[in-house]
């Protein structure tokens, strides 16, 4: 909040070049530069930030979900297909689908506590580039503001309160095309409506097309400002498409597939978002007041099948993941500013609530659209049926009760392997105190108490299960920043933060969704501490620096377990790194950027602790990358021209939770835009995607598939290829 009150400032700056007195004054101005503002004298951290329109329009973006990539250190890729989310990487961190990224849209959550396919899963899907004018970030537990899902990074994105004019369609080699179309009408001075519709196809290079298909509508009405007005806006997202999760790349050594082909292409999701959120703002002298209520309903089923045959050697281990869900809630914060004993004062006193009502389920699917009367779960070390559940049919194949001791058959109940009603309630109230001691000290103290609550009603556990508990975590906050010296802060920074963990793991609803048994129950809530040291400098003209070295443990990883399609805590954690962020810009039209993070990631506890409960073979964190990097170029107003070149980089990591090897050597990618206004009215636009055709890995795994019926179970690699050089062609008109 402390930092969107100093952002709302921007329009008020006087002198955008000149330095502030942070002894006379708590809020700063800051300088705007091509990709993000300067928050010298306003961060809490050198890792904290906030990133302009002209980044995100100005850097190519093949799929939505890489306008996060304009966060430093941040790498955006996928490991099956557009119908889902993408997957994140941050400071040696594999997010997965969202877990511990927390991000929000017009204030609104995006990721989802025990989702059908991942903890904290979240879809960007829904979001048009045209109509984001920017996000706000932050990275580790500093931040009293940030709750659930953002003790490694979140991301707050801010829609436009003025859409210009505009028709624009985009066509690419890969098959892809798209049309938007967008405008506001002012109603008086203070009052507009704005309206952005977005239609889009996709074929990508897999056999067969990906025929994803989607459709994105938004409109909002504002009246005033952020700081003294309100809004209201519906957002309406809807899309299908085939899934290419990631393949053993035995099928593709053997000729059973291609380098993009699949083993099963029935695998398929479907998406539908819809979404009303408001906000109310006032403002006076030395007080400010936001908030903002929302209701998002959800539903999304994908499916996959990630073993083959494996568990099922007669009609295969496909699963369809199903969910339903409605959230429900808000948040409000008053920020008061006072001189307190002659020392410049805020303090912000903010309260969150998040209420989830969600139904969800898997089923065993047969070629997509058949639902079979049995499931498959792996065979227990002794034999026999994990407990609460049920024989299977007597006419189930007989070759899929137990073939080759790898799976076990047990009877679907109304059809689904596992159902469950869940509902979840998340409070959290937090305070915040800024201090100017004096002209080159300041301190940040925060804290924040979550109150979580959770509801569980297993539908297919025998006998029937309802369940219900409550956790609450004290998270205190602190930063000391010392200057600004020589246009120069430091920062010392630390706090705790956590993530939630599936509900249906803390109750043991389903298989494989908790800890061992030796490693204890699921905590509902697993707790992370975080401490940096980090700079933040303008010394060098037409210069900002910024770099912060880190610590960050967390109570308890999270792992993906193919089998199930999801998210399972594992062993205690720890990520040490370093990150270097800097921007240049010699002249008005042209910037120079480059963010590079160093990271070591490790489970914690003794070897024998890591065999024995864990069921791990060492300390090595599987995909968690030592590097992620990206360098760039930047120019806008040279005469009609405009554009970037962005290199990007996924460093080398291991694929085999536990064990040093096998290793993927990760992948590099340059992208570029290219754009010539041919009038004041037209600009075209050709943007080339992995500029000089890497053939690398997106993402890589290792685990134990089936490739046909007849086959041997084998452990491997399982991975998704980098999409190969592509081009798209664009462009926009203005009215």
């Amino acid at each position: 909040m402390a930092l969107a009150a100093a952002l709302a400032t921007q329009a008020c700056a006087d002198d955008a070049g000149a330095e502030a007195d942070a002894a006379a004054a708590t809020v700063s101005e800051i300088v705007v530069t091509a990709s993000r503002a300067d928050l010298l004298g306003q961060a809490m951290t050198a890792s904290q930030g906030s990133v302009t329109k002209a980044a995100v329009d100005l850097r190519p973006i093949y799929r939505i979900g890489q306008l996060y990539e304009t966060i430093p250190g941040l790498v955006v890729t996928v490991h099956s297909g557009e119908s889902k989310a993408n997957q994140y990487q941050l400071r040696g961190f594999d997010l997965d689908h969202g877990t511990d990224f927390a991000s929000f849209v017009d204030a609104m959550p995006v990721n989802r506590g025990t989702n059908a396919h991942g903890q904290g899963y979240s879809d960007q899907n829904f979001l048009a580039p045209q109509i984001v004018s920017g996000l706000d970030y932050t990275k580790g537990p500093y931040y009293a503001a940030i709750g659930d899902f953002g003790a490694v990074g979140s991301a707050h994105v801010h829609l436009v309160d003025d859409l210009p004019a505009q028709v624009s369609v985009s066509a690419g080699t890969l098959r892809d095309f798209e049309g938007f179309v967008g405008g506001t009408d002012h109603i008086d001075d203070n009052d507009r409506i704005w309206g952005a519709l977005d239609l889009g196809h996709l074929d990508g290079p897999w056999s067969p097309p990906s025929d994803f298909n989607k459709i994105n509508a938004a409109a909002r009405f504002s009246h005033g400002d952020d700081a003294d007005g309100y809004s209201l806006t519906g957002m309406y997202y809807q899309s299908a498409g085939r899934l290419e999760t990631d393949q053993s790349v035995d099928a593709v050594s053997e000729g059973l597939i291609g380098r993009y082909g699949v083993l099963d292409p029935t695998d398929h999701g479907a998406s539908l978002r819809a979404s009303l959120s408001g906000h109310y703002g006032a403002s006076g002298n030395g007080w400010a007041f936001r908030a903002n209520a929302y209701d998002i309903y959800s539903t999304m089923f994908l499916i996959n099948n990630f073993t083959h045959f494996l568990l099922d050697p007669v009609n295969g281990d496909q699963e369809r993941q199903y969910e339903e869900r409605n959230v429900l809630g808000g948040d409000a914060a008053l920020t008061l500013t006072k001189t307190v004993f002659g020392l410049p004062t805020e303090a912000v006193f903010g309260v969150q609530e998040r209420w989830d009502d969600v139904y969800v389920d898997r089923e065993h699917t047969l070629r997509g659209a058949i639902d079979l009367d049995y499931c498959e779960a792996p065979a227990l070390p002794g034999g026999g049926l994990p407990a609460g559940l049920l024989p299977p049919p007597a006419d189930t194949p007989a070759g899929a009760l137990n073939d080759g001791g790898n799976g076990v058959a047990y009877a679907a109940v109304g059809g689904a392997c596992n159902a469950d009603r869940v509902h979840l309630n998340d409070l959290g109230a937090y305070a915040e105190l800024t201090v100017h001691w004096t002209g080159w000290l300041r301190t940040v103290v925060g804290f924040r108490e979550e109150d979580f609550d959770a509801f569980d009603h297993s539908l297919t556990q025998v006998p029937s299960f309802r369940g219900s508990t409550s956790q609450t975590l004290p998270q205190p906050k602190g930063s000391l920043v010392l200057g600004p010296w020589l246009q120069t802060e430091l920062y010392l920074s630390a706090g705790r933060g956590f993530h939630s963990n599936d509900v249906r793991g803390v109750f043991g609803t389903v298989g494989l969704e908790g800890l061992t048994p030796t490693a204890g129950p699921t905590p509902l809530l697993a707790p992370t501490t975080g401490e940096e040291v980090g700079l933040r400098s303008n010394l060098i003209p037409k210069t900002s620096i910024q770099i912060a070295v880190f610590q960050e443990d967390f109570s308890s990883e999270l792992a993906f377990d193919e089998d199930q399609g999801q998210d399972q805590p594992t062993a205690p954690s720890r990520r040490q790194g370093v990150e270097v962020s800097g921007e240049y810009r010699p002249f008005s039209w042209i910037e120079f950027n480059t963010d590079l993070a160093f990271t070591h990631a490790r489970y914690q506890g003794s070897l024998a602790t890591l065999q024995n409960v864990f069921q791990l073979d060492g300390p090595f964190i599987a995909n968690a990358p030592s590097f992620t990097g990206s360098a760039g170029v930047l120019v806008d107003h040279l005469g009609p021209w405009s554009g970037s070149l962005q290199w990007r980089d996924l460093g080398p990591y291991s694929v085999s939770d536990g064990d040093p090897f096998p290793r993927d050597a990760g992948y590099s990618e340059f992208n570029l835009d290219i754009g010539y206004k041919v009038s004041p009215r037209l600009k075209l636009l050709l943007s080339i995607f992995n500029l000089l055709n890497t053939r690398a890995n997106a993402a890589a795994f290792d685990y134990e598939s089936q490739l046909t019926p007849s086959s041997q179970p084998v452990t491997g690699l399982q991975v998704h290829p980098l999409e190969p050089i592509s081009a798209r062609f664009s462009a926009t008109a203005t009215f």
